[in-house]
């Protein structure tokens, strides 16, 4: 997967440049730095002296040459093995070599490795004892500068202190980038404009190049101080889709920039000297992107997620990158659950439970006595206290999945060698058990398990990975008896990635990962503590002044792995899942919350319906106007509409009621109960009865078959903002700081006795309620406030369940998505915010220039009515406006949709009622 592609692009570039060498060849942390042509001059000065072609490389601990036969090894020389470093044929030796071939280095040391032989990637073989080389450079000018810069790192090499080694190799990097800058000649265009230009190093896997970045109005570029793999890396700004700020060695300097969207694989990740730098680059390119390209956050992420638009596997690839695990990092490689259990049945039952591992309990926590034994440790350990000694991802885990596509990575981290053959990735099974009873073995897995390239559990490259002690010799990887193949394997991971039961359960390890449960109390009582120099923040490199001790606790964190960025602090919402009726198309109206299953013979009315309401959403942008009509004096609040579409009430600040008649296009009637505002109506079943919601404090009830006033509800002390019914309840919310819940059946026939409300429970909150709204089954109620807060409430037990303070002024409208999972509510600040109903987390948040003050919604789109009189059609998942439809001359005030998502009507303060079309 991220891995696979990563190594094919090192590939590429390799062919670009035709080398046997790569960056994996140096040290940790070591920095190559120039390459000479020359001869490695073998047996010199003697009769059997041979020259063998190459190219020589100078490096910050070490020279290598690569010869261009490949039946030659490369060698490589430890810098602080080197006993000597001079011009060949000084202080008497070789004279006449040296007099009639003046471009000789003389190297003598005291050990040398020789690598990939006949260009095979097996481990390292390693000559010692005193012995002296010669290189000959094709320009022998500059043999005394290439000895000096050898000289002078070799002393680097030597120091006694591994802080004084890094520092001073720093500072030879940093003279040799400060002596060069960018060259312009590389630009695409000569019409290009400089922006800006610095130095960095791009990052890959283990390894990073110094070099200059620059960028310009129309491209980024690196240009890597050695001119490896290829003298400038180009990146158009327009291809560019994705950025993210990244920490690097625990410091906030790296930029990973993505052209493409869902690829985790990344076209360029640069660290910064300064962050300064990275803050910069990053604020150009993002406001660049802001004209072109959404971003998107955990929280819309996880709508898209939990709305059936992402899958399992994706959503888990985006929280990744967002909690800075890059392809590019071994220490911060994204992580992925083991969610299969059973590796030793014949069958894999993808319904049974029992296959799956608890996703509630990190690894360390699946065996509870190995558990027990642990938890004893951590009572008796002294602060600060940690439950597991190793973490479940570190560069070594990533390698230990993937030596067998990547053994050169391998080679490079334990120098030069592999692996115990007995410690190998030989067995799935074999993992897994050690997973869950070794003492120090906690490891999760990685992408490449939920992929489609196999390459990993197959050794395809023939490599020596060595005997085991039974005697066999480690090749392909053992898999599960339920498993035909390496494709078949990788096919039943994604399955079970996807299956109902982690789709169900998939919440419980994001919370331990990269959310609440992954750090404080609540991680202690998950039995999910790791060492502290794991997370983020768990060590203040800039505090500590002694440079051994920077170093040595700088290694220990990146060879050691590292805790994700923290992306959500409060629990994670379940996923809708589809094992009933399918919540990832547009849903019913009237799904409960609880999901309940569709029979055969309910689908097809449903169907039909769903299908209807889907079409219609999906051409939502194609909304047309109709008709107009200016029917009041004042602003209109309210519209309501017979079952048969034929009339049309409507009220209004004017204080009255209107009657208007589609069919005739004529006013019918005009009803006014007092001189005060009327805030909102609605249609009580059987289409006879009108209820109107007054600023006189009360409820009014209209006989439209008599023509005159029912009842009156006399129930708040303050303004009735907005009204609701359903199953012979209504709910009124006032400015008196309540919304209360009535009982009773309004008097069948005017003069006849007056019906007496039943005051069923009363919903107090601290200010003004503005809007309220019920879920499609009536079991929940929202409310929005004045002062921005949004709650939502139990019906059933009248409880408050969540209260989320999510803007920063009145609330204007809040309703539930209609599978009862969501609440979108509008603000006096412009925002419109997604909540999980569930746990009562705002998990999107998007901002328009101005207030939107009413909306209808299918849970995934937007139709929402402005200050300035526009209708708004907005694409939540992909966190954008997707059209904006002029309508009305001032703000839209209500705005109603029929059953069928066909016909739309508004009422704005311009005094109007709209009629609207969908065009398809």
């Amino acid at each position: 997967m991220a891995f696979i592609r990563k190594k094919q692009q090192e590939q590429q570039l390799q062919l670009y440049s035709k080398e046997r060498f790569s960056l994996l060849l140096l040290n940790l942390e070591e920095y190559y730095f120039e390459q000479h042509t020359a001869n490695h001059v073998q047996c010199s000065g003697s009769q059997e002296e041979r020259k063998i072609r190459g190219s020589l490389k100078i490096c910050s601990k070490s020279v290598i040459f690569e010869p261009d036969a490949i039946s030659q090894p490369i060698i490589k020389i430890p810098l602080r093995d080197c006993i000597k470093i001079g011009k060949h044929g000084e202080n008497g030796a070789n004279q006449h070599f040296a007099k009639a071939k003046s471009g000789g280095i003389s190297l003598i040391f005291s050990q040398v490795y020789f690598i990939k032989e006949h260009n095979i990637v097996a481990p390292y073989k390693i000559e010692r004892g005193k012995m002296e080389y010669v290189f000959e450079l094709d320009v022998s000018g500059k043999v005394e500068d290439v000895v000096e810069t050898l000289l002078q790192l070799h002393r680097a090499s030597c120091l006694d202190k591994l802080g004084d080694q890094t520092a001073m190799i720093t500072a030879i990097l940093q003279s040799r980038l400060a002596r060069t800058s960018f060259d312009k000649n590389r630009f695409q265009s000569v019409s290009e404009k400089l922006h800006m230009e610095c130095k960095a190093e791009m990052v890959t896997p283990l390894v990073t190049n110094p070099g200059h970045v620059c960028i310009t109005d129309t491209n980024l570029y690196f240009q890597p101080l050695n001119g490896y793999p290829k003298p400038v890396v180009q990146i158009t700004l327009q291809d560019v889709r994705r950025i993210y700020k990244r920490r690097h060695g625990l410091m906030p300097l790296g930029l990973e920039v993505f052209c493409t969207e869902d690829n985790l694989c990344s076209d360029i990740y640069l660290k910064f000297y300064e962050s300064q730098d990275r803050d910069d680059l990053y604020f150009y390119i993002a406001t660049y992107l802001e004209h072109h390209v959404a971003e998107h956050t955990a929280e819309s992420y996880m709508l898209q997620w939990q709305r059936g638009h992402l899958s399992n596997y994706q959503y888990l690839l985006h929280l990744n990158n967002l909690a800075d695990r890059s392809c590019n990092d071994l220490s911060q490689y994204p992580v992925f659950p083991w969610v299969i259990s059973d590796y030793y049945s014949s069958e894999l039952d993808l319904s049974n439970p029992a296959t799956f591992r608890d996703l509630s309990k990190p690894v360390g926590a699946l065996n509870k006595e190995r558990l027990e034994r642990l938890l004893i440790r951590y009572e008796e350990m002294p602060e600060p206290k940690f439950m597991y000694g190793s973490h479940y991802s570190s560069p070594g885990y990533v390698l230990f999945y993937l030596v067998r596509i990547a053994p050169e990575y391998m080679l490079c981290l334990q120098n030069g060698r592999f692996d115990n053959a007995d410690r190998m990735f030989n067995s799935i099974a074999e993992t897994w058990k050690n997973c869950l009873d070794g003492a120090t073995d906690f490891k999760e897995l990685i992408p490449e398990f939920y992929g489609d390239d196999v390459s990993f559990l197959v050794n395809s490259l023939k490599l020596d990975l060595g005997k085991r002690q039974g005697g066999q010799m480690v090749d392909d990887v053992e898999l599960p008896l339920w498993a035909s193949s390496p494709e078949d394997f990788l096919q039943k991971s994604k399955e079970a990635l996807e299956s109902n039961y982690v789709s169900e359960h998939l919440h419980e390890w994001i919370d331990l990962i990269f959310g609440y449960k992954q750090k404080g109390s609540d991680a202690v009582g998950a039995h999910n503590v790791f060492h502290p120099l794991t997370y983020e923040g768990g060590v203040d490199l800039n505090s500590i002044e002694d440079p051994d001790e920077k170093v040595a606790m700088l290694t220990q964190i990146l060879e050691f792995g590292q805790t994700p960025k923290q992306l959500f602090v409060t629990p994670h919402p379940r996923r809708i899942t589809p094992k009933f009726k399918s919540l990832s198309q547009t849903s019913s109206y009237n799904a409960p919350i609880v999901d309940s299953p569709v029979s055969p013979g309910e689908e097809s009315f449903e169907d039909l319906t769903e299908e209807s309401k889907t079409l219609a959403w999906n051409n939502i942008t194609k909304l047309q106007l109709h008709e107009q009509y200016k029917i009041h004096k004042e602003a209109v609040t309210g519209i309501a509409v017979s079952c048969n579409g034929s009339s049309v009430f409507t009220t209004s600040q004017d204080s009255t009621l209107k009657m208007f008649s589609k069919e005739s296009k004529m006013l019918q009637r005009s009803i006014s109960f007092s001189n005060m505002a009327l805030s909102s109506c609605l249609l009580l079943p059987g289409d006879a009865t009108v209820i109107s919601s007054s600023w006189d404090n009360n409820v009014y009830f209209y006989s439209i078959a008599f023509g005159r006033r029912q009842d009156t509800l006399m129930g708040h002390d303050d303004a009735v903002s907005k009204i609701c019914w359903h199953n012979d309840r209504l709910y009124s919310a006032s400015w008196d700081s309540t919304v209360k819940v009535w009982s009773g059946v309004p008097a069948e026939m005017p003069g006849t006795k007056k019906h007496q409300f039943d005051l069923l429970a009363e919903l107090e909150h601290e200010v003004s309620v503005d809007t309220i709204s019920l879920n499609a089954a009536s079991t929940l109620l929202v409310s929005g406030t004045k002062e921005g807060t949004v709650n939502i409430w139990d019906l059933a037990t009248a409880t408050l369940l969540h209260q989320i303070p999510c803007h920063s002024g009145t609330v204007c409208d809040a309703a539930f998505s209609p599978d009862s999972r969501h609440v979108l509510s509008t603000g006096a600040d412009g925002c419109l915010n997604v909540i999980d109903v569930q746990t009562g987390m705002l998990i999107s948040s998007l901002t328009s220039d101005e207030p939107q003050r009413c909306f209808i919604w299918d849970g995934n789109s937007v139709l929402s009515g402005s200050q300035s009189g526009e209708l708004l059609v907005w694409d939540l998942l992909g966190a954008k406006i997707s059209e904006r439809i002029q309508g009305h001359t001032g703000a839209v005030t209500c705005i109603w949709m029929n059953e069928q998502c066909s016909s739309i009507i508004t009422g704005g303060e311009d005094r109007q009622i709209m009629f609207w079309k969908l065009q398809y």
